[in-house]
């Protein structure tokens, strides 16, 4: 089944690309030569990192970004309507509290598409996003065009039953989406190994990956290389003998969510074939070789957290480091970190960094101080330990990604 799949890799000449890594933390990878072939490179959830996920807004920046595809997540209205949404209900990305109190915590399916068209999907993200709304599945064939496509996963199937029938149908009915289908600019994917391969008989057609956590045995990989066309999985517990393991069955390997670009080049150093990103624009100009924070002057070097103890103590509990890399001096007071789940910490008034000095950004409560500021939170915060995070200036300008 990996034959159509191959297609798509030859017309992006996806190969590995051996380079040497900067041992420093934060510090940037070396740009893969331009003459140097790249993954397949694909926008996770649009392109989650730099607008609301799965919002048009998001899909525009995934275009924007000449990625080869963008992702987005599928699931039915309890009225039948396909929708793009990626969590089980609606509580973290809507304001769903304001327009249904007491459904916060509802599947997300359990809303009808005129109740789902009421909420704000954008407003969590940033205040110029307010507005935004949960798109229908049409949406991003609307946005997508024959240079950036659309992975389809569908989620949480379970919820959504014969969702898979009426993706099938719709990319063979619509005709928004066979522009794409016969470019071979759309897949499916999904963890559901039971949804995959009634997909998989349904559309035969359609490029189809299997999504897991963990790579699993030759076995395994085996026996999915009889409906899907790929494997995708978690970058950061991916082996060299993974990747030799996912080949040998004769399978394209993709990974995510690779968000910096030392991260990118670890996995491409891998062999990997295909990288999701919640930074499409920024890892786009990375494998292209261009400068991927133009006009930054502040990195983070680091991402600590402290799962030995109490997470918000002063000097060891959860924090952020950032270091001054520009020969100039640089305020960076009210400067914004935002990790993969949309948690923020922020950089209080007065702290202006001159060259090469750092600054620590703690979570919890402590004594400010010159490389020292602390946002007086009672709990830790940042997603997975802090293990995806991106600054940004008050102006909305981003300024550098870290990826554990």
């Amino acid at each position: 089944m990996a034959s159509r799949l191959a297609k798509t890799l030859a017309s992006t000449a996806a190969v590995t690309v051996s380079l040497t890594l900067l041992a420093a933390p934060g510090a940037s990878a070396q740009a893969p030569a331009p003459e140097e072939s790249s993954p397949i490179l694909i926008g996770h959830r649009g392109a989650a990192g730099t607008a609301p996920e799965n919002t048009v807004a998001a899909f525009t920046d995934g275009r924007r970004s000449g990625a080869d595809f963008f992702e987005v997540d599928v699931q039915l209205s309890a009225d039948g309507v396909p929708f793009l949404f990626h969590d089980d209900t609606p509580a973290r990305t809507t304001n769903v509290e304001e327009v249904f109190p007491d459904r916060a915590t509802d599947p997300i399916t359990s809303f009808t598409w005129a109740e789902l068209q009421q909420l704000d999907a954008g407003s969590y993200f940033d205040d110029q996003f307010v507005g935004e709304r949960i798109p229908h599945l049409d949406d991003a064939a609307k946005v997508a065009n024959t240079k950036t496509g659309v992975y389809i996963e569908i989620k949480s199937p379970v919820n959504s039953p014969g969702i898979e029938q009426l993706v099938a149908d719709e990319l063979r009915t619509d005709k928004t989406w066979q522009r794409l289908v016969v470019t071979d600019k759309v897949q499916v994917l999904g963890f559901d190994e039971a949804s995959n391969r009634t997909f998989a008989e349904l559309a035969p057609e359609i490029e189809l990956q299997q999504l897991a956590g963990v790579v699993p045995g030759p076995a395994v990989l085996e026996s999915w290389a009889t409906f899907a066309d790929s494997v995708g999985t978690n970058y950061r517990v991916l082996t060299a003998q993974n990747v030799s393991d996912v080949k040998a069955a004769g399978l394209i390997l993709g990974v995510y969510t690779v968000n910096s670009p030392e991260a990118v080049q670890a996995s491409i150093d891998l062999g990997v074939d295909a990288v999701t990103t919640d930074f499409p624009i920024q890892n786009a100009r990375y494998l292209q070789g261009a400068p991927v924070f133009p006009g930054s002057g502040v990195e983070i070097v680091d991402s600590v957290n402290n799962p030995a103890g109490d997470d918000v103590q002063p000097e060891t509990g959860e924090h952020v480091v950032l270091r001054n890399t520009s020969n100039r001096t640089i305020d960076v007071s009210g400067y914004i970190l935002r990790d993969a789940a949309s948690n923020i910490l922020t950089v209080g008034d007065g702290y202006t960094l001159a060259a090469g000095a750092a600054l620590r950004v703690y979570t919890g409560p402590g004594t400010n101080a010159a490389d020292a500021y602390y946002n007086g939170r009672t709990a830790s915060l940042l997603n997975n330990g802090g293990d995806s995070v991106g600054l940004w200036t008050p102006r909305d300008k981003l300024q550098d990604v870290f990826a554990n």
